[in-house]
């Protein structure tokens, strides 16, 4: 999945750590990403937990797409800053699931995400037997 994912790619994410129903991705916050306000745009974080939620609720090697999502922002981010966000499975029943996404700077949570997922058949790669 993370080949073709292009625009992760493009903004510097990177990949950290993936089992099953959790993900964190990193990105570090770049000069065209920020507003006219001097701070960081929220859909670059947006973006970014977007990203780990995608991961972990495709985790399972079931092909899975976002239902929904939201977000609360609750500290602002500057250039420079290198966000982690953090998505763990709060629940999964059938198709659908419900994951939690933190992101941080340092020690500091700049925002939280909830991602609902909808699995919608196949699978990302053959599975050895």
């Amino acid at each position: 999945m993370w080949a073709g994912d292009r625009a992760s790619q493009a903004l510097g994410m990177t990949i950290t750590d993936v089992g099953p129903g959790r993900a964190t991705v990193s990105m570090p916050l770049r000069a065209d990403m920020v507003n006219g306000h001097a701070i960081g745009h929220g859909g670059f974080t947006f973006t970014l937990a977007d990203t780990a939620f995608a991961f972990a609720c495709n985790s399972y090697n079931r092909s899975t797409v976002a239902a929904g999502a939201s977000i609360r922002f609750r500290a602002p981010t500057c250039e420079g800053d290198l966000l982690v966000a953090e998505a763990v499975e709060r629940e999964r029943s059938g198709r659908d699931g419900t994951y939690d996404v933190t992101v941080r700077r340092g020690d500091t949570v700049v925002a939280e995400f909830e991602g609902r997922s909808k699995e919608i058949g196949g699978t990302l790669f053959e599975e050895e037997s």
